[in-house]
């Protein structure tokens, strides 16, 4: 159980607590470490899965904590982007679908699970992760311009927020088609 992935998973969930303090109230330094510590911990989503691959030491264990690491990543720092103000006005209900459609999907997952019902992931919904991943770097890049008062790197924020919408769009198209594929199995 104690694999190398599986620890890389739960360095993900780990990691959380910190990447909240750091953008908690923090001026530039801080969403810069925070940018650094995000960008690590999306490196090892790939890196666990590749391994537990590669070395055929994929586990139950891991099959269950790493989409839960990854969900709880991505809400913790779009509640945060919210709480401090990078994410906000209209752009909030791209970050709000983001975050429904987390939700309905794993408890969508969980009752298919019950009825021994594997939904795998599309193509489309990983394009929707990468854009996700992307935005949310990117809006944590964005908010050490702000506090750094760096005007020349404004772009950055911009490319967050068209990646943010992109995966607000994606995001609707992939839970709809899990969503149509789950009910199937509903009564």
């Amino acid at each position: 159980m104690l694999t190398l992935p599986n620890l890389l998973t739960l360095s993900r969930i780990f990691a959380v607590p910190v990447l909240v303090a750091l953008l908690w109230d923090s001026g530039w330094l801080g969403y810069i470490c925070a940018f650094i510590l995000y960008c690590t911990v999306g490196a090892t989503d790939y890196l666990d899965g590749y391994l537990a691959r590669s070395q055929g030491t994929v586990s139950k264990l891991g099959i269950f904590l790493d989409p839960i690491a990854d969900k709880i990543m991505v809400a913790s720092v779009i509640v945060m982007l919210i709480f401090t103000r990078d994410i906000e006005s209209w752009h909030v209900i791209a970050a709000i679908v983001i975050l429904l459609r987390e939700i309905i999907v794993s408890g969508l997952r969980e009752f298919l699970a019950g009825l021994s019902v594997s939904v795998p992931v599309s193509q489309l919904a990983k394009w929707k992760t990468a854009f996700q991943m992307v935005a949310l770097g990117a809006m944590i890049l964005a908010g050490a311009v702000d506090h750094g008062g760096w005007t020349d790197f404004a772009w950055v924020k911009m490319v967050g927020l068209v990646s943010l919408w992109l995966a607000a769009v994606l995001t609707m198209v992939t839970g709809w088609d899990y969503l149509r594929a789950g009910l199937k199995h509903m009564d």
